[in-house]
């Protein structure tokens, strides 16, 4: 595969996270990409489309939390081909909310950080971006190449100390908390389990709703990114108005990662 094209399909370290400036408003939003921004789980499409069955029984323990992301997607990158070609045709094939980009593009007129967050593949985020119209933003993801032969998958974007979850989405809020914002979090489902719960502000559907419900975390349905976008000109307008109207960030303690499971764990602890 040609250098060029390699690069496209690769993710980097996240970039740094821009200090909090006088007349901005403390905010930052982070969005989840599989059946958030695309409507449909694309990285299961893949796995099930390739793999069927194969893929199943792992996908359940993920999803019953026996299994680590990494450690589900470091096992299955294996079977993918290594022609990129028939697993980009599956992902270009998958519906995407409209509503995203209008969304991301108010955000930067009001000076506000925007940026996807995703613990799948990674690799077909940035293009699918690209022909929705979306201005460039920081995607936070893991790396998957193709060399002709072999697919392989890196992790920049995890947590050197846990090794759970690909991405860590969790790493990237406290940043934006560090800086001095409160984080939205835009998420669907179990993948957000962790960004959510360290998030200020959650916009959930789907499994991410009985999720939330279930640990007692406050929450917003939503349908579309049209609703959040109108949620963030009536919060920013309020800021304006009167700065201590924003919401707030409260620290929440730990609940995954090193501090709390030790260093190195690859799978997470049984749930209550």
């Amino acid at each position: 595969m040609p250098a060029e094209s390699q690069a496209r399909v690769a993710a980097s370290v996240a970039p740094p996270i821009p200090p909090l400036c006088p007349g901005q408003p403390p905010i930052a939003v982070l969005v989840d990409y599989d059946g958030t921004i695309s409507l449909t789980d694309v990285s299961d499409k893949i796995l099930y489309s390739l793999l069927g069955d194969a893929y199943a029984e792992q996908d359940a323990a993920y999803t019953d939390g026996l299994l680590g992301s990494r450690s589900l997607f470091a096992s299955q990158v294996k079977l993918l081909p290594g022609d990129p070609a028939p697993v980009v045709a599956v992902a270009e094939a998958q519906d995407h909310d409209r509503t995203f980009a209008p969304l991301v593009r108010r955000a930067l007129e009001l000076d506000i950080p925007i940026e996807v967050v995703s613990d799948g593949f990674g690799f077909f985020i940035e293009p699918a971006l690209r022909t929705l119209g979306v201005p460039p933003i920081p995607v936070i993801t893991a790396q998957t190449t193709f060399d002709g032969t072999h697919a392989k998958m890196t992790f920049p974007n995890g947590n050197p100390d846990c090794l759970v979850c690909g991405t860590c989405k969790r790493q990237r809020v406290l940043a934006h908390q560090a800086a001095g914002r409160t984080v939205v979090f835009i998420g669907d489902g179990e993948s957000d389990r962790y960004a959510a719960a360290y998030s200020d502000v959650i916009f959930a559907k789907r499994d991410l709703i009985t999720l939330c419900r279930t640990e007692g975390w406050p929450f917003t349905e939503w349908r579309d990114f049209a609703e959040i976008q109108s949620w963030l000109d009536a919060t920013v307008a309020a800021w304006h108005a009167d700065p201590s109207s924003a919401p707030r960030h409260s620290p929440k303690p730990f609940i995954c990662g090193p501090e709390v499971w030790g260093p190195g764990r690859t799978d997470p602890p049984p749930r209550r």
